[in-house]
């Protein structure tokens, strides 16, 4: 068997999408990575709610595997939206990496004014610690982020860990704690999606984690829920079965929040019906803030 392989074409897609066609490679599997070009990577300077949200990412790759283009994409599960094209499966779900947010600075941590994020969820948490912090909108890749750190447009900006352990980039900063800094679902995680077709779906499985699957499950049980994609400042964090789940209003002054063991999909779905009902205000003034129907 050989498989087309597809990714986007950053850097960290690339790496991604290298790990799982290692894996592959040692299972006897022939691979060929096909790069495509997606919404999200050529309007990089435009914040992700004002061009679709994190489906932006993800919809070229699935147009190419329904067109047979490509046999399946490496993905960043976060990046996944709730609602899927019919024909399409989820393969495999690889064994999570840190999911925690890295906040990276030039200087000391107290001395930090200037953090730079364009993700609503980070804005919001950060506000939520420290009301004072000035928050600059920051979008592009790992590299453009890190050389505009570095130039000193910002004192620190923040990034997801495991993107960094990925790309091997070691920089200054700290870890901030998942149970504080509520990470977005699923981030971490790698996700491969094909085709439903059952041998194609068999030979990815033997790729698939079971726990980080259900986690990441339950993470997404909550989102369907809850809905406002990254419009509205949530985090969902689950870990063996342990979930915390927030929504914040955008200036952090408020925050609804669930934490509670969860194993099971209807469950999670449950719990994200509770917090919607806390939350819908929060919601709702995200869209109107944003000026987004919802």
């Amino acid at each position: 068997m050989s498989l087309k392989v597809g990714t986007r074409g950053s850097k960290l897609a690339l790496a991604q999408a290298d790990t799982v066609c290692r894996k592959l490679t040692a299972m006897g599997i022939g691979v060929e990575q096909v790069v495509i070009t997606t919404q999200g990577d050529t309007n990089n300077g435009v914040p992700l709610h004002e061009i679709g949200g994190q489906g932006v990412f993800v919809r070229a790759l699935d147009d190419a595997i329904l067109g047979g283009e490509i046999d399946c994409a490496v993905h960043s599960m976060k990046d996944i939206p709730a609602m899927r094209p019919s024909g399409l499966f989820t393969a495999a779900v690889l064994k999570r990496d840190p999911p925690a947010d890295y906040i990276a600075y030039t200087s000391a941590l107290p001395a930090v004014n200037v953090i730079g994020t364009s993700s609503t969820r980070r804005r919001a948490q950060l506000l939520r610690h420290d009301p004072d912090i000035s928050i600059k909108d920051l979008r592009g890749n790992i590299d453009t982020r890190i050389r505009k750190l570095n130039a000193g447009e910002y004192d620190a900006i923040i990034l997801a860990e495991a993107g960094l352990i990925r790309l091997g980039i070691r920089i200054p900063g700290e870890r901030l704690p998942p149970d504080i800094f509520v990470p977005s679902p699923n981030q971490g995680t790698i996700a491969v999606v094909s085709r439903a077709d059952p041998p194609l779906m068999e030979s990815l499985s033997a790729l698939d984690h079971p726990q980080t699957r259900t986690d990441v499950a339950i993470e997404r049980g909550v989102m369907e829920q809850l809905g406002g994609g990254c419009f509205t400042p949530l985090g969902i964090y689950c870990r063996a079965g342990h979930l915390i789940a927030e929504v914040l209003s955008l200036d952090g002054r408020r925050t609804e929040r669930i934490e509670t063991d969860v194993h099971s999909i209807e469950k999670a779905r449950e719990q994200g019906r509770i917090l919607r009902g806390r939350a819908q205000d929060l919601i709702n003034d995200a869209y109107a803030a944003l000026r987004i129907t919802p």
